[in-house]
């Protein structure tokens, strides 16, 4: 099968692999989509090489993956074979990730796809919605929240979450993104930090860092989403960022809120998987909205 490696000097290769077999607890899944992240181009220019593995090392590229599960482990008994599903990759350390033909899941990393809801679309999901979800755990009390970077991929699902749980949203976004944000549930919509006014917390996803958590009052909530990028505390203010984990449960619960319109979602567009390069430089151009998936 075919499948996209890097070895972190900018640049993607295709390698051809046997299929993988599934162990214990784990699930394979025939791949329908894969999404294309941020942090695919970060390891492909060799983030994770410059701190967690070796020079050289050569890594699977792709988190997200929706497709049909084609083979399960013994001891796995759900979801069966042949149920779409979606689902998210646990370690991005290893030699195969989900821009391949097939990839092996634990069964616990996957959630089934709601009816009514495009295989191919879901791939865009569970990176994105998982961040947003986990980074509004740490975010305190509901109150006011301001979202930076409210029209991305993590600050859209940050803002219909928000609003969902009952925060007061206010949505920093770009003129152009003004009704995107008050739709996905924003209470209100700025241009700029200056006019942000003190919130009860902060969901940094633009990752603006000390500019952000300025707009947090005296001893409320920051919270950003690049654990090497957290500002100094200040007044009193919790400074903390998400490490996005792996949770087929609660992605369950979240595809629900999807297939049932409460959060919106959006693919910018596909590529074959014989153009990863070109789906990471169209997924790299400045004020791109949606996820770009790669199909088979």
């Amino acid at each position: 099968m075919r499948a996209v490696v890097t070895d972190g000097k900018g640049d993607l290769k295709f390698s051809d692999r046997p299929v993988p077999e599934p162990g214990p607890g784990e699930v394979r899944i025939a791949v329908a989509a894969a999404g294309v992240n941020p942090v695919d181009m970060a390891t492909r220019d060799g983030y994770l090489h410059a701190s967690v593995v070796p020079a050289g090392t050569t890594l699977g590229l792709g988190w997200d993956v929706a497709g049909i599960v084609d083979a399960v482990g013994a001891d796995v008994t759900s979801p069966a074979v042949g149920t779409r599903v979606v689902g998210l990759r646990p370690d991005p350390t290893t030699p195969l990730g989900t821009y391949a033909d097939f990839v092996v899941l634990p069964v616990e990393a996957v959630a089934s796809i709601p009816d009514g809801l495009d295989t191919v679309a879901a791939a865009s999901i569970p990176l994105n919605i998982l961040t947003a979800d986990q980074a509004l755990d740490l975010a305190g009390p509901v109150g006011t929240l301001l979202v930076t970077g409210a029209a991305g991929g993590v600050g859209g699902y940050a803002v219909a979450l928000a609003a969902h749980r009952g925060w007061t949203v206010t949505a920093l976004a770009r003129d152009s993104d003004r009704e995107f944000v008050l739709n996905a549930g924003a209470a209100s919509a700025i241009g700029t930090v200056a006019d942000a006014g003190s919130f009860d917390a902060v969901l940094d996803a633009a990752a603006l860092g000390a500019t952000a958590i300025a707009a947090v009052r005296d001893d409320g909530h920051y919270v950003g989403v690049l654990p090497p990028a957290i500002p100094e505390p200040v007044r009193g203010v919790s400074a903390a960022a998400v490490s996005v984990r792996h949770d087929g449960g609660r992605l369950a619960q979240l595809l629900r809120l999807v297939s049932n319109g409460t959060v919106e979602v959006r693919v910018a567009g596909t590529l074959s998987l014989d153009h990863a390069r070109k789906a990471q430089d169209e997924a790299s151009t400045p004020g791109v909205r949606g996820r770009w998936l790669l199909t088979p």
